[in-house]
């Protein structure tokens, strides 16, 4: 398991009954997480003096319970790099913490490199990878369907003291647009990828990852430079095993560029247990 032991400003305090108790900041919050399948064992203060609660509603989705009143949005920091925290309608903040194990990576990659890099950031999300490629001196192109998110993305890079970097925002179907850079001729020494479960393009086109992913990691081969550095996927599709990313990964990157892959799951520690929760899975090409 790769564990992101090295937050500050996150802590998973505890976990139990379907939910986890986080801090965010100075923010406590309470969320469900279904791989938390183990019972509550002591409910303590903490877990009742929250800022606020996210409850699951027996017809779908949600809805916040705010017990204190917290800023609309507040900033936390990962070693060099900020980003905005705002609770969302679908229990989500703008930021998965695990990541941070594969933003200490991939800067490492990058930084010692020695040579300009170029990273393709898809689904980019809030940009917590983009922003870490950038720190580490790659120039990113970060690509995602929701305008929002690419706006907060924005913010996050700002917010870092990174405005002057070289990252391009594009909104914009991911699909599609690497089609368009295939045609262009575009490559990439790193591509990034956080592809949904389910998801429909702009004409009607649908995504499941289990018959989607490979032949989309397939035609991302046609846009990485002759001498690529690292293909990072990652999942949180229920039911995907890390060894499925091995076995794409080894029938594509692999296959065309030799290298290396290790696969296996992302994880928060739980400060009360010392346990480890999971927290998606990740597969990792590397040259």
């Amino acid at each position: 398991m790769y564990v992101a032991r090295d937050w500050q400003d996150y802590e998973l305090m505890d976990t139990g009954d379907g939910e986890k108790l986080e801090r965010w900041g100075d923010v406590i919050l309470r969320r469900p997480d279904p791989q938390i399948i183990w019972p509550l064992t002591n409910e303590t203060g903490q877990w009742r003096q929250v800022h606020g609660h996210y409850h699951r509603s027996s017809s779908g989705g949600g809805q916040w319970d705010m017990k204190k009143p917290i800023p609309d949005r507040w900033t936390i920091s990962y070693d060099k790099l900020k980003f905005h925290i705002r609770p969302t309608n679908f229990k989500h903040t703008g930021l998965f913490p695990e990541q941070a194990a594969n933003w200490r990576w991939m800067m490492d990659k990058i930084a010692g490199a020695g040579r300009p890099i170029q990273v393709l950031n898809l689904f980019a999300y809030t940009g917590g990878a983009s922003v870490a490629a950038a720190s580490a001196g790659a120039q990113v192109v970060h690509v995602d369907a929701a305008k929002g998110m690419v706006q907060w993305a924005k913010e996050n890079l700002q917010l870092s003291g990174l405005g002057d970097r070289p990252v391009r925002f594009i909104t914009d179907d991911v699909f599609k647009f690497v089609q368009r850079e295939q045609r262009r001729g575009n490559k990439y020494d790193a591509i990034i990828m956080d592809p949904p479960s389910y998801g429909r393009g702009p004409s009607g086109e649908m995504w499941k990852l289990e018959q989607s992913l490979y032949p989309f990691v397939e035609s991302c081969m046609s846009i990485m430079s002759d001498n690529p550095l690292f293909m990072l996927i990652n999942s949180y599709t229920t039911g995907i095993s890390p060894t499925v990313l091995h076995n794409i990964l080894s029938m594509t990157a692999a296959r065309r560029f030799g290298g290396s892959i290790s696969c296996g799951e992302l994880g928060l520690p739980i400060t009360a247990s010392g346990l480890n929760l999971p927290c998606g899975i990740l597969g990792r090409w590397e040259s």
